[in-house]
């Protein structure tokens, strides 16, 4: 007999009605409670906003896969007399408190995957054809596929450099069994049919915006132009650019986010959503809690400090005024360069009241930014044309003069051309990203070496330099093996 893996239950909240933190502690009482509940539109949205609500837990994307372990494990992060974060800094997989925080973000994804697995097994929506089921569904099934691929992506390798690769359980079921673990190429297939049935579930949601409550503010939902974006990007680890260039060129032409202009850039996903760029996003009106003591402040052993190169990364380049540069760090009453980026300037001013109406509270998941970089970096071998374009257009709303094709030779004198590179492109996605989560993943998928905060060792290739052991795999907690027998 298995034991359990998880104890899932089923978390519900309506954010017009109830607090976040009083919903997180609304659990149906048996199996009679929950079905009845998901046999309402009511209760439905209920256990929907409940699933969105535990995206945003300290052990998920409120810290832990978002400004915390993933930028501590890609360098851009440190605090040097933390052991914890030291050992994970130094991928000390097997040391306690480095498997505990892995075995949280796997428990905790997987709950909420149970979550959402309890709706989209519920007799309104299996068979859903008809609005707005269609729309709950749409959404379900992309979330569920959305947090897969972000297990799969940490705990799985490189698909592009093993296919064949074992891969994780991919849970359909609200269930307290444990899912059977399949191959990376199984995860993959099931990532990409859930995400493609959404996308044909939601394609017409646009209609019917404003239709209640739950049409409203569709950034904090999975809407349809977030499952495309995550197919773009699912296609790109994949390595298959073509789908890629799709899906992120879509995006784009739907016309509904811009990139903001150079003088917009500051404090634009500063604990609230982009109002152009943001394509999906998690509200969060505890979000600067948060982060202000682990990003703001220089408290010992806690705060995290930033790797010691990081201006030079900004102003290596001096064609223009990175306007990144000086909106996403400030010196703090220390003195001293702190991560601004995501810190809400309005409750650091003890100034909530001030903060405009139309600002959502919360972290950028997904930003149309990325969707530059992915059709610039596909393109790059059979349009280099059309990639410089895609990529300058970032550059520029940033403040940088579009990348120059030719430079004079210093030897010469003459003219020659400087094409553009994936270097150029990933020196982009460095400056844009830093502090969000993303740059771990995208070092991955090409397996850069990772130099360490202070350029003391590099670990070449995904290899720790001293033990020979792979960075880039995160270790399947010891939880998952023990439990299952």
């Amino acid at each position: 007999m298995k034991k359990v893996l998880y104890i899932t239950h089923l978390v519900v909240a309506l954010l017009a009605m109830t607090s976040c933190e009083d919903f997180l502690n609304i659990i149906p009482e048996g199996q009679a409670k929950r079905d009845e509940l998901l046999l309402t539109t009511e209760g439905l949205e209920e256990a929907m906003y409940g699933v969105y609500s535990q995206l945003r837990s300290t052990t998920l994307y409120g810290q832990e896969l978002h400004f915390h372990t993933l930028e501590i494990m890609a360098h851009n992060m440190h605090c040097s007399g933390h052991t914890t974060i030291t050992a994970l800094g130094n991928f000390e997989y097997d040391n306690t408190n480095v498997k505990s925080l892995f075995e949280g973000i796997w428990t905790t994804m997987y709950k909420n995957i149970s979550n959402v697995n309890s709706v989209l097994n519920s007799p309104l929506i299996v068979d859903a054809e008809e609005f707005p089921y269609t729309i709950y569904k749409g959404e379900a099934l992309g979330l569920r596929a959305f947090m897969h691929f972000d297990l799969v992506r940490l705990f799985a390798e490189q698909y592009t450099q093993n296919p064949s690769a074992a891969g994780l359980p991919y849970a359909t079921e609200f269930s307290l069994n444990t899912p059977e673990f399949e191959s990376l190429q199984d995860n993959y297939k099931h990532i990409l049919a859930d995400l493609h049935e959404a996308e044909r579930l939601l394609d017409n949601e646009e209609e019917h915006e404003g239709e209640g409550s739950f049409m409203l503010d569709r950034q904090i939902h999975f809407n349809k132009h977030a499952v495309k974006a995550t197919l773009a990007r699912v296609y790109l680890t994949m390595g298959d650019k073509e789908n890629a260039a799709k899906y992120a060129k879509e995006v784009i032409d739907a016309k509904k986010y811009y990139l903001k202009e150079m003088t917009e850039v500051r404090n634009d996903v500063a604990g609230v959503l982009s109002k152009k760029e943001c394509i999906f996003g998690v509200y969060y009106a505890g979000f600067f809690t948060q982060v202000y003591e682990k990003l703001h402040k220089t408290t010992t052993f806690y705060s995290l400090n930033l790797r010691q190169d990081f201006d030079e990364i900004y102003n290596r380049d001096h064609i223009g005024n990175d306007y990144r540069w000086s909106s996403y760090f400030i010196t703090n009453h220390d003195q001293v360069y702190r991560l601004s980026k995501l810190t809400d300037i309005y409750e650091l001013d003890n100034n909530a009241a001030s903060r405009p109406t139309d600002l959502i509270l919360g972290i950028n998941m997904i930003r149309i930014p990325e969707m530059y970089y992915i059709m610039a970096e596909t393109l790059l071998d059979d349009d280099p044309d059309a990639a410089l374009g895609y990529y300058n257009e970032v550059r520029t709303h940033r403040g940088l003069e579009p990348l120059p094709t030719t430079v004079t030779d210093e030897i010469t004198g003459e003219l020659v051309e400087r094409p553009l590179t994936l270097q150029h492109i990933n020196e982009e996605r460095y400056k844009e990203y830093f502090g969000e989560g993303q740059l771990f993943f995208n070092m991955k998928r090409l397996n850069q070496d990772i130099t360490i905060f202070d350029n003391t060792i590099t670990h070449k290739g995904g290899i720790h330099a001293e033990t020979g052991k792979k960075i880039y795999v995160l270790p399947i907690p010891d939880i998952e093996i023990e439990n299952r027998y």
